[in-house]
């Protein structure tokens, strides 16, 4: 199987795929200068000497506490991914789910229901194929075989929630091909067939969507997803036994265990988890204010030995940050009819700490904008928030359809960010199921708890037995009008 000539490959994997944060900023320098950057950026942040540090001055009294909760916010997806990492991996083989040990697929063979609380707003439209991979000693090897034009993405995350790669339908087709991943510092050969991809962070996930029209369609995905092999040539002729911490929690939802965590253990993660994973290159502004309140990359953090000023507004900081973070999802992107929609920082996030967080809160993992938008309702068109004892209507005119390449649904999510459990197992509808269009070729869709009516129960997505809900749309592959912010969803009514 031939997808890429040597010269190509090995120019890919000079220029670092230009994937990285860093690599896209620094190619304005060129190739090579982008990866010698890189290098010493890494090193530079994470080896930094104590004499380094003391050359900040101590901060103001009055900036101490703004600089907590800064710190907090910016650590946040690191601390939420490793955690969610641990919740995924922690188990003995890959028939979890969805877990598996690092560097094996975890394929989830069926939609979540109501039970599952891995991860915040699920979808029920894609089979996901999961991996969480370690590239810190030797490259990942991963085939993908032929979808038969069925769509696809395969996106990766770093270890800061920036997709740095999206192979799939939309950017390297539906054919079969090779994907290499290796680490920020790899220096080694290139491999003659595969796309060459250098991971930002040792650590990252894959969150690979399969499209899969109902269950009906469960055993023809299933055997896509079979044929997606990981593989680290020369450094395991056969998978270790993986090692289970019982210490581990692994029934408590990662954003609560986040928010549960002492500002000690929570800071000390974060110090640790940079040593393997460095910041970016434009975390510079708030690594300097971080290390004067005693915090840096790479370098143990001991909470007890911060002053008491530091440590008064380090404990504050953890509920502050955590209400701003939580407020940030509610009005990111663009207001319209009660929808709120995410154009600009989604998937990639630049200096952007506060975005990254809320996106983390609210749906970690997240797709950049070219491969799918996410809609969320959070009032209905009046502004008032949705309620189970109440009953909507969300109405398409016919040539207002959601514009996408690939396929559109709604998803309805209850008050903890999770599917919703109802009397006919449905937790989204769209494109791909039977629905009933108007005379007119124009669609409502039902939103409620009861049944609409045997007439309407094709078009209804149930609403929770009780309590407030919000809702998603998800337009994946979605074309130029909805990119540039033109085709907007229209407003959900109350009937």
């Amino acid at each position: 199987m031939k997808i890429d000539d040597s010269n190509t490959t090995k120019m890919r994997d000079n220029f670092s795929n230009d994937r990285t944060t860093v690599g896209r900023r620094d190619l304005l320098l060129g190739g090579s200068c982008a990866l010698a950057a890189s290098t010493l950026i890494g090193e530079a942040l994470v080896h930094a000497t104590p004499a380094q540090a003391q050359t900040l001055a101590a901060l103001p009294s009055d900036e101490i506490s703004e600089v907590a909760i800064s710190a907090y916010i910016y650590a946040y997806p690191l601390i939420l991914m490793e955690i969610t990492r641990r919740v995924s991996t922690n188990v003995a083989d890959a028939s979890h789910f969805g877990k598996a040990p690092m560097n094996q697929f975890g394929h989830l063979p069926a939609f979540p229901d109501a039970t599952f609380t891995d991860v915040v707003r699920p979808n029920a439209d894609t089979l996901y194929s999961l991996m969480w991979f370690d590239v810190s000693e030797a490259p990942l090897l991963i085939g993908v075989p032929d979808s038969g034009g069925r769509y696809y993405l395969l996106p990766m995350l770093d270890m800061w929630t920036d997709v740095f790669e999206s192979t799939g339908s939309r950017t390297t087709g539906t054919s079969a091909q090779y994907l290499r991943i290796t680490g920020p510092d790899w220096r080694g050969d290139v491999h003659p067939e595969a796309i060459s991809i250098r991971s930002p962070t040792a650590i990252g996930w894959i969150i690979g969507r399969t499209q899969t029209n109902g269950k009906a369609d469960y055993d023809a995905v299933h055997k896509f997803q079979a044929e997606l092999v990981a593989t680290q040539p020369g450094r395991f002729a056969t998978q270790p036994p993986s090692k289970i911490n019982p210490d581990w929690d692994m029934k408590t939802p990662p954003t609560e265990q986040v928010e549960k965590m002492t500002p000690a253990a929570y800071f000390s993660l974060f110090a640790e988890l940079a040593r393997t994973n460095p910041p970016h290159a434009n975390d510079y502004p708030i690594l300097d204010q971080m290390r004067r309140i005693g915090i840096e990359p790479g370098k143990p953090f001991d909470f007890k030995s911060a002053s008491p000023e530091v440590q008064r507004a380090l404990s504050d900081a953890g509920p502050a940050a955590t209400k701003k973070i939580k407020a940030q999802f509610l009005r990111a992107g663009m207001a319209h009819a009660g929808w709120r929609t995410n154009l600009s920082t989604v998937g990639t996030y630049g200096a952007d700490y506060l975005s990254r967080a809320g996106v983390a809160f609210a749906g970690l993992g997240a797709n950049t904008i070219e491969d799918a938008v996410y809609p969320t309702a959070l009032t209905d068109a009046d502004g008032k928030p949705f309620s189970s004892d109440n009953r909507y209507v969300l109405h398409f005119e016919k040539n207002l359809l959601p514009a996408v390449r690939g396929f559109w649904s709604l998803t309805m999510y209850n008050e903890k960010q999770a599917f919703a459990a109802n009397p006919i197992d449905r937790y989204a509808i769209g494109d791909r199921d039977k629905l009933s269009f108007n005379p007119d070729g124009s669609l409502d869709l039902y939103i409620q708890r009861e049944t609409p009516g045997k007439e309407k129960e094709a078009n209804w997505l149930p609403a929770p037995a009780s309590g407030p809900f919000t809702m998603n749309m998800r337009l994946y592959w979605p074309k130029p009008e909805v990119l540039d912010g033109s085709w907007q969803p229209p407003g959900v009514k109350r009937v």
